[in-house]
C-alpha cells in the first residue's frame, strides 16, 4: 500500500547561499513535532482565558482532523505538540485552522491586538517535523514534556496544567513502531550530530 507524502514551501528556489529552504512535509501515518510562537514572543497566553481559548481550539481542531496529541505543552508565548497524523495532506488545513481561531479568539481578549498573531519571518508560522526514529520521538517527547521545567515554573511537569500528556511514552512508541510511523532512512543532522531536544 503506498503512502502519500508531498512537500511544500513558499520559497521558490530549494536553497539560498547558505540555507535549504523551510518545507512542511505532508505524510501519511506519521508521528510529528509540531511548535509555534507567538511573533515577537509576546505574551499572548499569560492569561488563563487566553489559555483557555487556545486549548478549546487545540482540541476541536486536532480532533477534526484526526490529529492525536500524545504530548502537548502551552506556554505564554509557545507550544509544542508530538502526536500521530494518520492523514498527512490534513496537517496544512488543520494548523490553519488552529492558528487562524487561536488569532482571532485569543486578541479578542487583548487589550490591544497583535498582528499578525503567529508570523514572525516571511510566510513561517510553524515548524513541522516528521519524526525520524525512537530516539527522536523520545527526545521530542521528553523536550515538550518538560517545557514548564525547563522555564522553573514547576519542578514536576504533573504541577503545571497547561501540559497535557494524552498517550504515555511508552504507549506511543510501541503504536508508532507497530504502525511504521516513523520517517526512517532520512537523516536528521540535529539528532544525529547528538545535539537536539534534551
Amino acid at each position: 500500500m503506498g503512502r502519500g507524502f508531498r512537500k511544500f514551501s513558499h520559497a521558490k528556489n530549494e536553497r539560498t547561499e547558505h540555507r535549504h529552504r523551510f518545507e512542511h512535509w505532508y505524510r501519511d501515518n506519521t508521528g510529528y513535532f509540531i511548535t509555534s510562537k507567538v511573533r515577537d514572543g509576546f505574551f499572548a497566553f499569560e492569561s488563563e482565558a487566553a489559555k483557555d481559548v487556545f486549548w478549546d481550539r487545540f482540541e476541536h481542531w486536532t480532533s477534526s482532523f484526526g490529529f492525536v496529541p500524545w504530548v502537548t505543552t502551552l506556554m505564554v508565548n509557545h507550544y509544542h505538540t508530538l502526536g500521530y497524523m494518520r492523514v498527512g495532506e490534513d496537517l496544512g488545513v488543520m494548523m490553519q485552522r488552529i492558528h487562524g481561531s487561536v488569532a482571532k479568539l485569543v486578541n479578542d481578549t487583548l487589550p490591544v491586538r497583535h498582528l499578525p498573531f503567529w508570523r514572525s519571518d516571511g510566510v513561517t508560522d510553524y515548524f513541522d517535523g516528521c519524526l525520524r526514529d525512537e530516539k527522536q520521538c523520545r527526545l521530542a517527547y521528553r523536550y515538550t514534556l518538560m517545557q514548564a521545567v525547563r522555564a522553573r515554573i514547576v519542578t514536576d511537569h504533573r504541577d503545571y496544567p497547561h501540559t497535557r500528556v494524552k498517550i504515555p511514552l511508552e504507549v506511543g512508541v510501541k503504536r508508532a513502531l507497530e504502525l511504521d510511523a516513523f520517517m526512517t532512512g532520512i537523516p536528521y543532522d540535529r539528532y544525529d550530530r547528538g545535539g537536539g531536544a534534551r
